[in-house]
């Protein structure tokens, strides 16, 4: 049981490092910089070690890349909120593609609505110059972009045998 955590834990600090460095390669969208290397490492962390373990991924990355510079506040709700629907979808289901689909729905939908009172209460901007679901069209965008890259890995980690090795 404790080498399973050990294992866990591991491959959430490889993970969070993925995304951390990922998001160096980060695309201005609107009041948001979009990450899509964040939304393949919420489905990698899905997959590989359940939704708890992704949700705390999704947290310090977003907060690493906070402290450097590389993101801002809408990381938090955007990169949470898709990493445990994606989580739960698949830890109930075991389906990627409906994990795929979840981390596009939880990211653009709820984290895009869930940004809009993060952006108003800590970065200032008045209510009045955006609308409530402003940020779903960046944030879907970004999480769109890190799905199919997203599909590219899994399949290829899948062909390889290292998930399923992974989670043995």
């Amino acid at each position: 049981m404790k080498n399973q955590n050990v294992k866990k834990l591991c491959v959430a600090g490889i993970l969070c490092a993925v995304a951390v460095v990922g998001s160096l390669f980060s695309i201005p969208v609107f009041g948001s910089k979009c990450a899509p290397v964040q939304h393949m490492v919420n489905i990698l962390c899905a997959i590989l070690l359940g939704p708890w373990y992704g949700v705390g991924v999704a947290f310090v990355s977003s907060f690493l890349r906070n402290l450097m510079g590389l993101g801002s506040l809408l990381a938090f709700p955007g990169s949470m909120c898709g990493a445990l629907l994606c989580g739960i979808v698949f830890w109930k289901t075991k389906n990627t593609w409906l994990t795929y689909l979840a981390e596009v729905f939880g990211t653009a939908i709820l984290g895009g609505l869930s940004a809009y009172p993060i952006a108003i209460a800590f970065m200032g901007v008045s209510a009045g110059n955006i609308a409530f679901y402003a940020y779903i069209i960046p944030f879907l965008i970004s999480t769109t972009g890190g799905a199919i890259l997203s599909v590219f890995v899994v399949e290829s980690l899948k062909k390889v045998n290292v998930i399923s090795k992974i989670n043995s």
